[in-house]
C-alpha cells in the first residue's frame, strides 16, 4: 500500500497534457475506489459528474476564471451532492445487513435530519469531500494527478450540467497527467495553531 507516499506526494497540478486520453479502465477502476469513500447512514449522498465532453468543458472553463486544468486535463469531475438523499428507502443503504441493523438503522435516517436544512448541506458537503479526497489519493496511485477547485462560477456551471434541482455542486476535480511540476510545496502551520487535545 501507497497510502502514505500519496498523501506525502498529491500536489494541486494546474497545467495537463492536454493529448492524454485516460483509458476507459483507468476511469473506471477510479470511479470503483471514490465510492469506497465513508458516508453519514451509508447514504453514498455524494454524486460524480464525469464530464469529458471538450464543447462542454470550454464553455465550464469559461466560468471558472478561464483555468486550463479545466479543458487539459484527461477528466474533468464535477464532485456534487443530493440533498434528498435521506428521503430515500433505508433498503438502499442497508439491505446488505442483518435485519435487526436494517431495524434499527433504517428508521433513523430520515429523522435525524428532517427540517436541518444545514444538517443536510453539511452531509453533503461531507461527503462529497470525502469522496474527493478519496478520488484524489486512488488517482494519485493509478499514476494520475488532480486538482480540487472552488474557483468558479457555480451558478453559471450548474446550468451547464443541468445539475438537477436537489443537487448542489461541492467543487470540481480535474484529473489527468501533469505536463509542469507544481510550486514548491508551502509551509504547513505549526501543531500548536493546528492541534488541540481534550479541549481548546
Amino acid at each position: 500500500m501507497k497510502t502514505i507516499e500519496n498523501i506525502d506526494t498529491r500536489r494541486s497540478i494546474k497545467h495537463y497534457d492536454a493529448e492524454h486520453v485516460m483509458p476507459e479502465a483507468d476511469l473506471a477502476e477510479l470511479i470503483r475506489l471514490t465510492k469506497l469513500a465513508p458516508s453519514s447512514f451509508n447514504m453514498q449522498n455524494y454524486r460524480l459528474l464525469v464530464v469529458r465532453d471538450k464543447d462542454l468543458r470550454q464553455q465550464i472553463r469559461a466560468a471558472a476564471w478561464d483555468q486550463a486544468q479545466v479543458t487539459d486535463a484527461s477528466v474533468l469531475f464535477i464532485m456534487c451532492a443530493d440533498l434528498n438523499a435521506h428521503n430515500e428507502d433505508p433498503a438502499k443503504y442497508w439491505g446488505h445487513a442483518p435485519q435487526e441493523v436494517q431495524d434499527i438503522l433504517g428508521p433513523m435516517i430520515q429523522p435525524f435530519y428532517d427540517g436541518n436544512e444545514q444538517l443536510i448541506r453539511d452531509e453533503a458537503i461531507r461527503s462529497s469531500a470525502l469522496a474527493g479526497m478519496t478520488l484524489m489519493l486512488a488517482a494519485r496511485d493509478l499514476g494520475y494527478d488532480s486538482c480540487p477547485m472552488i474557483g468558479f462560477d457555480g451558478e453559471a456551471v450548474a446550468k451547464l450540467v443541468n445539475l438537477p434541482a436537489e443537487y448542489i455542486i461541492s467543487f470540481m476535480i480535474p484529473v489527468g497527467k501533469k505536463s509542469q511540476e507544481a510550486w514548491d510545496r508551502g509551509a504547513r502551520l505549526a501543531d500548536d495553531e493546528v492541534v488541540s487535545y481534550d479541549t481548546f
